[in-house]
């Protein structure tokens, strides 16, 4: 079977985040990494291809550096990978990077038929969650969403999803779009032999033009969304430090008893 992953590179977590002049996040600082939900992504596309034979292909969109995503998709094992990178994207929201995405999916289904596409449930960037419904839209396929297991069989994908209150078992024929949580699995680790195998797997490198999208209806040209005004939050002023000697939860729950917190 042909998997494709939709991966995403975004800034790391862990690092300063600086706007542009625009309001929209600065993306070029070098700092990035492929989305972690997206990790679960590929290792849930990686088992079923170990299971069921196949190749699961790596399809990112976004500036140079975003390239890294797809890099180590490949890393994990992922034969294939694509990079779709035009100056035009810039400012698309999630909508137009649906749109983009199922341009390329349509343009490796021309290749050779594609039988599942599988995504993070959500970008830990933006966190909207809402790219699986609108790529699955874009490309009219049934949607399973916020899997945490997923299993194909007979031309079929399964996957059981744990609600607050309920757990719920869907299934549709292929091909398919599924999001998978971070419950879903445990991604692998990619090894050196891995890493090294990675340096000889081909990223293809596409434009606008290649995919036949019109500029005009993706990035800022064709975003439904605007951004109005963006400020870094002010640092808080309110915090107070408490030094346990010993009677710090007691302070804790006086706290919270006052504050009718509890």
């Amino acid at each position: 079977m042909r998997i494709v992953v939709c991966v995403k590179h975004v800034p790391d977590i862990q690092s300063e985040r600086s706007l542009q002049p625009d309001g929209r996040m600065a993306r070029d600082g070098g700092d990035g990494t492929l989305n972690e939900l997206d990790e679960n992504a590929v290792e849930a596309a990686l088992a079923l291809v170990e299971e069921h034979g196949g190749e699961v292909v790596a399809v990112t969109v976004g500036p140079d550096d975003a390239v890294d995503a797809v890099r180590r998709a490949l890393q994990m094992g992922a034969e294939q990978a694509v990079h779709v990178v035009d100056d035009a994207i810039a400012g698309s929201d999630v909508f137009g990077t649906a749109k983009v995405l199922a341009a390329a999916v349509r343009r490796l289904g021309e290749q050779e038929p594609v039988d599942l596409v599988v995504t993070g449930m959500a970008g830990l960037d933006g966190l909207t969650s809402l790219l699986p419904a609108a790529l699955a839209t874009e490309l009219d396929l049934p949607l399973l969403a916020l899997a945490a297991e997923v299993a194909v069989t007979d031309g079929t994908v399964r996957v059981r999803r744990e609600l607050d209150h309920a757990t719920e078992v869907l299934e549709a024929p292929l091909p398919a779009l599924v999001s998978v949580t971070d419950q879903a699995n445990e991604p692998r680790y990619p090894n050196f032999k891995g890493i090294m195998a990675a340096r000889k797997k081909p990223v293809d490198v596409l434009t606008l033009a290649d995919l036949g999208v019109d500029p005009a209806t993706v990035g800022a040209a064709g975003a439904r969304t605007e951004v109005l005004e963006a400020a870094p939050r002010p640092a808080r002023e309110d915090r107070v430090l408490v030094t346990d000697d010993g009677e710090a939860g007691l302070r804790l729950a006086a706290y919270l008893v006052e504050n009718k917190l509890v």
